[in-house]
Order: structure tokens, then C-alpha cells, then sequence
């Protein structure tokens, strides 16, 4: 047989051997991948026995591990969904001390620790008649610009006189501020009148060394910028120098017969309107003479006799100020203003104010 034929044959005998193998290259894809899993099929069971006779204990370990895992997982699911969506948080404010944060809400007596006053034990007050002063309208309008152009030359004032000061009318100015309206008639202040050396230099020292810090720290570039046009820094001569210190603190809640609590409803907002009292009450110190109804301004030579302050409200010096003179825990430092007579070369900025019609909106 030559090897033409051979060849032949031999191709004759590949090709029947192909069919018979699906495994070869010739076989459809589809056969061979049934045939795999067929075998797959039969040899799992055993394999798996096997192993799991071997890895039984291992298996079971595992198993309790990813259920815990999964199991913390929902939980955790349903914890976000129920959790209410927290608020943003607020823009830092600096400049709202610790010890001032407003505490104005109403509280219940079972929601704080120690004893409070039961609410409605107090006795109805009796209603008089008021005595009503009324004006002609001429006099009114006088009165009302007379008293305008006193206030008017109100101005913050840092160079201070350390002449003495009339006791008196120290204690009227406070009785003023003392008349301002409360929430429930509570009268939540206390008006520390300071007029000792060496007290006033205590506080000049806790005041100024917190100064400094929010000065270079706390306040921030910006704020300390807005207060450049001002002059302003963190030393406090006039702390030494003014005859009176009055540091105004506002009363967290009331002491009562028995050590009982009070509740003092608007306690910040109270002492704030008393503040403004205070001062105006300083300001009407400049020298005038009441005649009649009406109020006639001395000459303008003798306009800066009057009583001067300036409003402080040293950030993070309340706790210091008040362990220093001993004022109980249910108070917290409002505004500390140094009283007295200006400097005779007191100077302030050159400031305007805002005219009616930016201040004031009529309907």
C-alpha cells in the first residue's frame, strides 16, 4: 500500500475516532461541558463529605462568625433609619461665653436635681389703680426731644476719671436699673457695686489676662480686625482708675426661704433691659434741672460732667469674676462697667448713628 492510501486510511480512522471522543478538539463545546459536570456531580458528594466530616468544627465556627457579622449589620440598618436626622451643626460663635449661654426656657421641677418652688403657691396680688401722668401734646413732644438729645451724647467712654463719685448716686442709678420689667416679676439680677483698690485690681488682672488670649486666640482675625477703627485692645486701665465697678449678673433661678429653687423665667432678656435702664440712667446724670414738665439743658460748657461708662463683656472671665466676690453658683456675669467721670482729655471715635428710617419700620 503506498503512502497516498496510508494517509488516507489514516484520516478515515481520525475522523471515526473524533466522534467517538467528544473530548477531542473536534467535539461540540456544549458536549463536553455536560460530560464535565456530569463527572463534577458524581465525585461531589463524597469530596464533600469528606471535608465536611474533617472540617466540621472549623465550618461551624465560621458560620457563627459571619451570622454575628450580619446579623450587627441590620441592626445597625435599622438604627440609621429610626435615628432622626441630626441638624446641621451651628456656626461657631465665639463670642457667646460659656457662662452667658441664655437659659431662658421654663423648667420643670422634675427635670432638674434639687428642690423647687411649687409653681402657683404664692398668694394673688392685690390691683390698685395706676397714676397716670398724661401731657399736652406740645410738652410731650418736648419732653420726648429733650430726652432723645440727653441720650444722644451717650458714648462709650474709655478714659476715665478716677475723681470720687457721690455714693448716692450710685445707689439711684441702681434703684433705676432695678425698676426695669421681669418675667413673673421675678427681678433677676444682682448689681455688684466694686469700689475697693485692690478688688478692682484682682478683676483687672482676670479680665485682661482672658482679654489677651481672646485677643490673639479666641476671637478670631476678623473680629479683632472690625475693632482696629476702635482702638480697642486687652489692656483695661480704666478698670484701676474708675471710681465704681458695677458688674451686673443675671440669676439662673431664685433662692427662696428654705433653700428652694425659683424658676426666673427670662432671666438674660430681663437683666439685658435692666442694663439698658442702668445706662441711661447713668447718662441722665449729666447736670440738667427739671423745671416744670419739662427738661432744660445746662449750658454746653458743663455737658461732660455727667457720669460716663463703657460697656465690657470680657469673654470667659465669668466663673473667675465670680468666685472672686463670692457670688453663688445661680449667677453668671452679664456686663461689667467701669462709672465714673470722663478723663478731662477723654477722647472717643468719631461715630454716626443710623438715621430713623434704617432703625425703624411703621406700618
Amino acid at each position: 500500500m503506498g503512502p497516498a492510501q496510508n494517509s488516507a486510511l489514516d484520516r478515515e480512522q481520525g475522523a471515526v475516532w473524533d466522534e467517538r471522543d467528544p473530548l477531542s478538539s473536534g467535539a461540540p463545546a456544549w458536549l463536553a461541558d455536560c460530560l464535565f459536570l456530569s463527572v463534577v456531580f458524581i465525585l461531589l458528594p463524597s469530596v464533600s463529605m469528606a471535608l465536611l466530616s474533617t472540617l466540621t468544627p472549623v465550618f461551624v465556627a465560621v458560620l457563627c462568625v459571619i451570622l454575628v457579622f450580619l446579623f450587627k449589620t441590620s441592626q445597625k440598618k435599622e438604627n440609621k433609619a429610626v435615628k432622626p436626622e441630626r441638624k446641621p451643626e451651628a456656626e461657631a460663635r465665639p463670642w457667646v461665653d460659656e457662662d452667658l449661654q441664655d437659659d431662658t426656657e421654663i423648667r420643670h421641677k422634675d427635670e432638674e436635681d434639687g428642690d423647687w418652688v411649687e409653681s402657683g403657691g404664692e398668694e394673688e396680688l392685690a390691683h390698685v389703680p395706676y397714676p397716670a401722668s398724661r401731657y399736652p401734646v406740645e410738652v410731650m413732644v418736648q419732653r420726648s426731644q429733650d430726652f432723645f438729645s440727653l441720650m444722644n451724647q451717650r458714648r462709650s467712654v474709655r478714659f476715665i476719671s478716677p475723681e470720687p463719685v457721690p455714693r448716692q448716686v450710685i445707689d439711684n442709678v441702681i434703684r433705676t436699673a432695678g425698676t426695669a420689667p421681669s418675667g413673673a416679676h421675678t427681678e433677676p439680677w444682682t448689681f455688684v457695686v466694686v469700689s475697693d483698690p485692690e478688688v478692682k485690681h484682682q478683676i483687672r488682672l482676670v479680665v485682661e489676662e482672658e482679654e489677651e488670649v481672646n485677643y490673639r486666640q479666641r476671637m478670631g482675625d476678623k473680629w479683632v480686625s472690625d475693632l482696629q477703627r476702635l482702638r480697642t485692645n486687652w489692656v483695661k486701665q480704666y478698670l484701676d482708675v474708675a471710681p465704681y465697678l458695677v458688674l451686673i449678673f443675671k440669676q439662673t433661678y431664685g433662692i427662696v426661704a428654705g433653700g428652694q429653687k425659683r424658676t426666673h423665667y427670662y432671666n438674660e432678656i430681663s437683666v439685658s433691659i435692666s442694663c439698658g435702664l442702668l445706662l441711661a440712667a447713668l447718662q441722665s446724670a449729666v447736670p440738667t434741672c427739671f423745671k416744670m414738665s419739662t427738661i432744660v439743658p445746662v449750658p454746653k460748657k458743663a455737658k461732660n460732667a455727667g457720669l460716663v461708662t463703657v460697656t465690657t463683656t470680657p469673654l470667659n472671665c465669668g466663673p473667675q469674676l465670680r468666685l472672686l466676690l463670692g457670688r453663688p453658683a445661680n449667677e453668671k456675669l452679664l456686663m461689667l462697667l467701669p462709672v465714673g467721670y470722663p478723663a478731662p482729655d477723654a477722647t472717643v471715635p468719631d461715630l454716626t448713628r443710623k438715621p430713623l428710617d434704617d432703625i425703624m419700620v411703621h406700618l
